[in-house]
């Protein structure tokens, strides 16, 4: 483990130096999972396969903002693809371009992503499920639907009847505690 964080922290280097390498070595090690993800969150292969190539291309960019201080070269790196994944959804246009009944089993599919029970399975078997665990499970919840399927704040809030600033506040608390248990 030890040495793929390092490995993705070589790359990142490579890319904020300009090396093309540093890209080739984050897609051979993170790429399918990064795909996963986009996939996952946007729930068509088209878009998701747009959201990783821009992603990597801001990588490539911002690899020189990265700090390893602030935490892991491999969750800056899904931060950067997830937020990329949610200005694609956002933006709308994208989406607008389906036929109203594949749009609607899209955000269909989007709302089953999640599952209360057996959230387990999306993290299988590592630290990160453990800690998940060990959270609430508003919380848990919460940052599930936020970081795995995508959802905005505002559309936890209306999902979980809950208002906006007590979603915000439950991915705050969720987040620094698993950020503390992963330490």
């Amino acid at each position: 483990m030890a040495g793929e964080a390092e490995a993705l922290n070589r790359a990142l280097a490579d890319c904020a130096a300009g090396r093309e390498a540093g890209v080739v070595a984050i897609l051979a090690s993170e790429g399918r999972q990064l795909l996963g993800v986009a996939r996952r969150i946007l729930g068509r292969d088209d878009l998701a396969e747009e959201a990783l190539q821009d992603a990597m291309v801001l990588i490539w960019r911002r690899a020189g903002q990265f700090r390893r201080e602030a935490g892991s070269a491999r969750g800056w790196i899904f931060a950067v693809l997830r937020n990329r994944c949610l200005n694609i959804l956002r933006d709308g246009r994208r989406l607008t371009m389906m036929d109203p009944a594949d749009l609607a089993a899209v955000q269909e599919a989007r709302q089953g992503i999640v599952p209360v029970e057996g959230w387990e399975i999306l993290a299988g078997q590592s630290k990160l499920r453990d800690c998940l665990g060990g959270l609430d499970g508003q919380s848990r919840q919460a940052i599930l639907l936020a970081h795995v399927a995508g959802f905005s704040h505002g559309e936890i809030a209306a999902r979980q009847d809950m208002p906006l600033g007590t979603i915000k506040s439950l991915i705050r608390r969720g987040l620094v505690a698993l950020k503390e248990c992963l330490s």
